[in-house]
């Protein structure tokens, strides 16, 4: 009789890797559950009802409630600290990008350096040993035998894709990884759940990687500068460019204008917020350097595909442009709003996902 291979599965508390559990067992794999401990009990925000339900926050009750649904499948499970990584590449570089005027997605970051890459390798120093990875991501992999590769795919329920997220996966990555969600939706993932008898079956969805005031974790002191309009008239005061993002229209206390105002630039050079009408926030050209691709390398200097410059947005028709250097640029079929330096832009062509950059 051949012997079970091991799954390493990424429990953090959630319906979505608790079914993911489950089913792995129930398909035969012997599984053991790992959660990431990456919370930092140094960082100075405040303790409160709000950080519960988010990937930040103080975890001793979250980790006691992950143990109870290990026990409850009936699965060995272990923790594993990253703390140190979690802080020096995701935290430093999330405070970093918002003092250079950026808004960073720090999921991106943390799934492929963190969840993807420190956990799987520090349970192994830990002495686990296990053959596939698994998370409860809405993405699916597949193998090319044309090209001889992986390649990341959409979710099929495309209410739940995650694939955003998961951009920056390398192939030796997804060569051993496992999405037992990339097929299903989620009343059908809750239904598992309920059936498995995990009080977690109804638990709402985790929003955000922190669900406090983002201050928090920067901890800048006041950095008072002008917020200006587009010709360069100042007409107000702010304290500090990071708590402005590229179509902020609330709170920029100001007046005396026919239509209404909108964030549509930061410089931090100048330590300048800019303002204009919504129009403005509209454009067909964006850059994008520190580019990762799936398949290692770009399908073709140039080429058709769709972006996605959020997470939320709905993928637009661009012709992108590999340069020289490795940056790439893209002229969209029609102008889009908002796009966000500091965000990741997300190419897809149908429901594959070539790779992606940090907005520049």
């Amino acid at each position: 009789m051949m012997e079970k291979e091991t799954v390493l599965v990424g429990l953090s508390g959630g319906v979505d890797s608790a079914a993911s559990a489950v089913m792995l067992k129930e398909q035969g794999y012997r599984v053991i559950g790992a959660t990431m401990q990456i919370w930092d009990p140094s960082l100075p925000v405040p303790k409160g009802e709000y950080q519960k339900n988010a990937c930040l926050s103080p975890e001793k009750e979250d980790l006691e409630e992950v143990r109870r649904i290990a026990e409850k499948i009936g699965i060995e499970y272990i923790v594993v600290d990253c703390r140190q990584e979690y802080r020096q590449t995701v935290l430093d570089n999330f405070r970093l990008e918002y003092a250079c005027g950026r808004t960073p997605n720090p999921c991106v970051l943390c799934n492929s350096l963190i969840k993807f890459g420190v956990l799987p390798s520090a349970a192994k120093a830990q002495g686990v040993a296990f053959d596939k990875f698994a998370t409860g991501h809405y993405a699916r992999v597949a193998f090319d035998k044309i090209s001889g590769k992986y390649l990341l795919k959409k979710a099929a329920d495309l209410s739940r894709d995650q694939s955003y997220f998961l951009h920056r996966l390398k192939q030796p990555q997804l060569a051993s990884v496992l999405f037992p969600l990339g097929e299903k939706t989620k009343p059908e993932i809750r239904e598992i759940a309920r059936k498995a008898g995990l009080a977690v079956a109804d638990k709402e969805d985790s929003q955000d990687f922190y669900c406090g005031d983002y201050n928090d974790l920067l901890n800048f002191p006041n950095k008072e500068g002008d917020i200006v309009t587009k010709d360069g008239k100042k007409v107000a005061r702010h304290h500090g460019i990071w708590g402005y993002t590229i179509g902020k229209r609330k709170g920029l206390g100001i007046s005396g204008f026919a239509t209404p105002m909108y964030v549509v630039g930061i410089d931090a050079q100048k330590n300048q917020v800019i303002i204009g009408p919504k129009a403005d926030l509209y454009s067909d050209r964006l850059e994008a350097d520190n580019i990762s691709w799936v398949a290692g390398e770009p399908p073709a200097q140039t080429f058709d595909c769709e972006i996605k410059i959020r997470n939320l947005h709905h993928p637009a028709k661009a012709r992108v442009t590999v340069r020289d250097d490795g940056s790439l640029e893209a002229k969209f079929e029609e102008p889009q709003m908002s796009i966000t330096a500091g965000q990741s832009a997300v190419l897809y062509q149908g429901d594959v996902v070539l790779g992606g950059g940090m907005i520049r």
